[in-house]
């Protein structure tokens, strides 16, 4: 059965590659850890379904550091998921998540995103637009029907299908035009015969477009980038939470989190007194 599972890592990393456009790093990274696990998970069939007990390997990473131990985990649990989705029918022992540390989440530097936008198709800078200048989820931008659009908000249907009004941009409303212009218009903003574009084309896309310039990106990185520099620019936070949909404040305050931490890193460079005393003379 270990065979049966081998080639299927094989499809599951040539996905991430190809179609989550993930770095080689990354994929070799990946790889290693599947076939780490592979060699010492238990695995037995009952009807239809395998059962996967990872309890053998976990006793491996015994002295590992936790964030390793939860790397490797998740590396596999997203290796299953895969499967699933594919419809193989699993059951997993043994994955129990360990808890880290809540991280602050991960923007895209502006000079980054200007750079990336200089070297898009038309069509590909509208995408970009849509998920940094809204600040949307990709969930949503799959779902965004032409009609959901007009010259001053885009309506958008979040979680709890509950909607919520952004403005419309004065440059995204032009690049929009001229989208409609050139490629018509259709019932979704991305769609391909008639039917919306998947997340993962569209993530496919972005990592693409990143890509060109030395960059891993996903589209929720371009919804944190939305976020912090609205709140670096002044914005109210009530304002920005109303913006990103979210249902209680709270998970909107990690945002100002990542805003102090990048005030303090200026403060520190900037401030003559945080400098070095070679700099006084």
């Amino acid at each position: 059965m270990t065979s049966y599972f081998k080639k299927r890592a094989e499809e599951y990393l040539g996905y991430i590659e190809h179609v989550r456009a993930y770095s080689p790093h990354t994929v070799k990274s990946y790889q290693q850890i599947i076939d780490e696990a592979l060699k010492e998970i238990k695995i037995k069939l009952v009807d239809d379904t395998y059962e996967i007990d990872l309890i053998p390997y976990r006793a491996t990473l015994i002295g590992q550091s936790k964030k390793s131990i939860y790397k490797k985990i998740s590396v596999f649990r997203s290796f299953v998921a895969y499967l699933k989705d594919n419809g193989v029918l699993i059951k997993l022992k043994g994955d129990e998540s360990i808890k880290l540390p809540s991280s602050l989440p991960k923007p895209i530097a502006t000079t980054h995103l200007m750079e990336a936008l200089k070297s898009c198709s038309k069509e590909d800078r509208l995408l970009i637009y849509m998920l940094y200048g809204l600040g949307i989820r990709i969930s949503e931008l799959v779902t965004l029907k032409r009609e959901s659009i007009s010259d001053s908000w885009v309506s958008v249907k979040g979680k709890g299908d509950k909607i919520r009004q952004i403005p419309m941009l004065d440059e995204l409303r032009s690049l929009l035009n001229e989208y409609e212009r050139d490629f018509g218009v259709g019932e979704y903003l991305f769609e391909k015969d008639g039917k919306p574009l998947t997340q993962n084309q569209l993530r496919y896309r972005v990592g693409k477009i990143f890509k060109k310039i030395g960059i891993k990106a996903t589209p929720h990185q371009l919804r944190h980038s939305f976020a912090t520099d609205l709140l670096n620019r002044g914005a109210r936070i009530t304002d920005v939470s109303e913006l990103l949909g979210h249902s209680s404040l709270s998970t909107t305050q990690i945002y100002t989190k990542l805003s102090n931490s990048s005030k303090m890193e200026n403060y520190k460079s900037a401030h003559p007194l945080c400098r070095s005393d070679d700099e006084f003379g």
